[in-house]
């Protein structure tokens, strides 16, 4: 792989130790990925936040980076294991918030924005299209290759840091056109009506679709919520990066031909809908897996006004768009309800499966997906549902 003159002297640590380990990993990863060089990226979403996920060699690893290392990229974060200032009404242990909070405070002295969202887009780090970027967290990248055209690979956290610490990434996978095209085509021959309609989708078609690009033909009309759930749910079921939706995504023309074709029915959307389903009465309702929309924030406030919550009840979303809906007036109406705003994180990095509860209900398949990897049992249904679930007498 050729280097510039610049990054071989950060390679042989003339910018400093963290900038020298960062270009370690990316030379690694060029090197098994057969790149050319090297290639400037305009942002970095990093992915491994959560202590739950991190660990003391995760923390340890990063406190070391920090000694020396300065972003040199709008770089942003992932959610946190639990909400930066809320932990406590969360139920979260304080030794856990200790750490988690260590975990913050290293990423800060990186100059990385403690944004903790996994909709970096909708909190200030919106790349443009055809823009190289370097993202980790599965469900925006697959967003950002397909609905906004930027282009990244599935970035690991340490890779993501990596190229936050030196503002590169190597060129390979969806960096280059040619690897943007899509391997297998689905027809969908149902109206989809929800974000949660589309969630089913991605969920099944990730399945076969593995690492594939999935071409999706007959969608009518697919609102942000709708792409953000569909990115996630292909992100989680398979390793989806990238997909294109016939008329609505920006590189749907970069055809294929001969391709593998699944056929999505109503029969399909119902079946995915009730694998998603175990029997038990939820104890917790959480929504926002990606992070909440400030339009689903009106949504919520809508159909919670007026009605008070009779079990736990988290919303989670960024901070950026939490301010939106207190500016709206959603914010209010929603806390009103005692439904309680889980700000930083959400229910798949938290560490719910120790707080006590074992059925959750949401409307995202991908928490459902991961909710039951941590142990607990999971009911999957529409977002009005979840409010009536949320309200309903225990």
């Amino acid at each position: 792989m050729h280097l510039t003159r610049e990054e071989e002297a950060m390679l042989a640590g003339e910018q400093g130790n963290a900038t020298r380990k960062a270009m370690q990993i990316l030379v690694a990863l060029g090197k098994i990925y057969d790149a050319e060089r090297l290639v400037k990226v305009s942002s970095v979403q990093v992915s491994g936040v959560s202590y739950k996920n991190l660990g003391d060699a995760g923390l340890e690893f990063l406190s070391e980076l920090a000694k020396d290392g300065k972003a040199r990229v709008k770089t942003t974060l992932n959610p946190a294991g639990m909400s930066l200032t809320d932990w406590k009404s969360q139920g979260i242990d304080s030794w856990f918030a200790e750490k988690q909070l260590q975990v913050i405070d290293a990423y800060g002295k990186l100059g990385v924005e403690v944004t903790c969202t996994c909709t970096p887009y909708l909190a200030g780090n919106e790349p443009s299209f055809g823009q190289h970027i370097a993202w980790g967290e599965s469900s925006a990248v697959a967003y950002a290759n397909s609905v906004i055209g930027a282009r990244t690979n599935r970035e690991g956290g340490p890779s993501a840091l990596a190229a936050s610490l030196t503002g590169l990434t190597p060129l390979y996978g969806l960096h280059i056109r040619e690897n943007r095209v899509p391997t297998i085509a689905v027809d969908v021959d149902t109206l989809l009506r929800f974000p949660e309609d589309f969630s089913a989708m991605g969920y099944f078609v990730g399945r076969t679709a593995k690492d594939g690009i999935p071409y999706l033909r007959g969608v009518q009309r697919a609102s942000l919520e709708d792409l953000k759930s569909l990115s996630a749910a292909l992100a989680s079921s398979g390793g989806v990066a990238m997909f294109h939706v016939e008329g609505i995504t920006p590189e749907f023309g970069l055809g294929a031909k001969n391709l593998e074709t699944l056929t999505f029915t109503r029969k399909e959307l119902t079946e995915t809908g009730s694998q998603l389903n175990d029997e038990g009465v939820p104890d917790f309702v959480s929504v926002g897996c990606p992070h909440c929309s400030l339009t689903e924030l009106a949504t919520l406030a809508k159909l919670l006004s007026g009605h008070q919550v009779k079990r736990e009840f988290w919303v989670c979303c960024s901070r950026e768009v939490k301010r939106l809906g207190d500016e709206a007036g959603y914010s209010r109406l929603i806390e009103k309800s005692g439904a309680k705003f889980a700000l930083d994180t959400c229910m798949v990095v938290a560490p719910v499966e120790e707080l006590g509860y074992r059925v959750v209900a949401t409307n995202s398949a991908k928490a459902c997906h991961y909710l039951r990897n941590a142990g607990l049992k999971v009911r999957f249904m529409p977002l009005e549902e979840c409010v009536t679930e949320a309200t309903r007498s225990v």
